[in-house]
């Protein structure tokens, strides 16, 4: 494959951070205030690509979301959400042929999340590559997607296409695997469709236990990595919670210390971490023509992947997903006070 895309694409700091895939409702437990009364779920805004355009537009960057939404009160409530916190929604997509998808999520003492997910039917994994609109990569400067539009052969036809519309427009192709086993068809070997999809992407965020996953598909770390080389992807970060980010390039790889916070509820902590990073990227003027170059400052580099952090690390502080996503403010704030030692 080649790495080389057919225009330059949108830079600078405008250039719009353009998420693909799903948006749905997750309904937050909360315990019972006494005894013998029931729990109860809050209703939050969610959605992993929709999560990193809030914080990409939280961050201050020129966000998008695309996407299909029910035509009911939840496909409202979202779109009405994704607006109020600065989210382009020019190419949102209603339909009323199935409802906005649902996600009931209960929290264990530590933050971390157990799901239950409706959908599908639902109405994101209805969206085909004749929804996008045909300008609608023209100020692209990243297009970023997850696994999620990938669990039928449809959406990930269209999920496949819109990441080749972006690397022909000239746009970095970012994608987390984000990877929920829930969502797939019983008996069904995610494996290749997943691969597929990470072949597309110059930029590739896995989580721990989503690079365990390639390496035994794979035949080990190592074999997973190269295999990853054989696409377009130049960049391949894995977060484990508070353990520090690894990353790798196609001929070097290091570390990154994470931040210290109290965490209470994880939901949307790696989304926020990708919306943090990419609106690092674009502030920057990095671009698919000139990310393997942003690659070799290994200075800029962590500084943009300790930002990332920072916004990951304070996401997990706060309930919800969108609800948070934090500041601009919040994250500078947080990397100045967990400044990191000189070596």
């Amino acid at each position: 494959m080649s790495a080389v895309p057919s225009s330059s694409g949108a830079s600078g700091a405008n250039a719009a951070i353009v998420c693909f895939g799903e948006a749905l409702i997750d309904f937050l437990a909360r315990p019972a205030q006494s005894p013998g009364e029931p729990r109860h779920f809050v209703e939050y805004a969610g959605g992993a690509p929709a999560n990193v355009a809030v914080a990409a537009a939280r961050l201050g960057a020129h966000a998008r979301f695309v996407g299909m939404l029910g035509r009911d009160m939840f496909g409202d409530f979202i779109a009405d959400q994704l607006s109020g916190y600065g989210v382009d929604t020019r190419d949102v997509r209603r339909t009323d042929a199935a409802k906005t998808a649902l996600a009931f999520v209960s929290l264990d003492g530590d933050g971390e999340r157990s799901f239950s997910f409706y959908r599908p039917p639902a109405a994101d994994l209805l969206f085909r590559d004749a929804d996008f609109s045909p300008d609608g990569f023209a100020d692209a400067g990243v297009f970023h997607v997850c696994s999620n539009s990938l669990t039928e052969e449809a959406i990930a036809a269209a999920t496949l296409a819109g990441m080749r519309r972006a690397r022909l427009a000239g746009a970095l192709v970012s994608m987390d695997m984000n990877l929920r086993p829930s969502l797939w068809p019983a008996g069904f070997d995610p494996a290749p469709r997943l691969l597929a999809a990470l072949l597309e992407a110059d930029l590739i965020k896995l989580c721990g236990s989503e690079f365990e996953f390639l390496a035994r598909h794979l035949g080990g770390e190592e074999a997973a990595l190269q295999r990853l080389w054989h696409g377009y992807a130049t960049c391949v970060l894995i977060t484990d919670g508070a353990t520090p980010i690894r990353w790798y390039t196609r001929t070097r790889g290091g570390s990154v210390a994470t931040f210290k916070v109290a965490p209470s509820d994880t939901t949307g902590a790696g989304d926020a971490f990708v919306g943090g990073l990419l609106r690092r990227l674009v502030a920057l003027g990095v671009s698919a023509a000139n990310f393997n170059d942003f690659l070799q400052r290994e200075d800029e580099l962590t500084d943009a992947l300790r930002y990332a952090a920072a916004a990951g690390a304070l996401a997990t502080t706060r309930h919800g997903a969108f609800a948070a996503m934090p500041s601009a403010a919040d994250v500078e704030r947080l990397m100045q006070e967990q400044a990191q030692e000189p070596a």
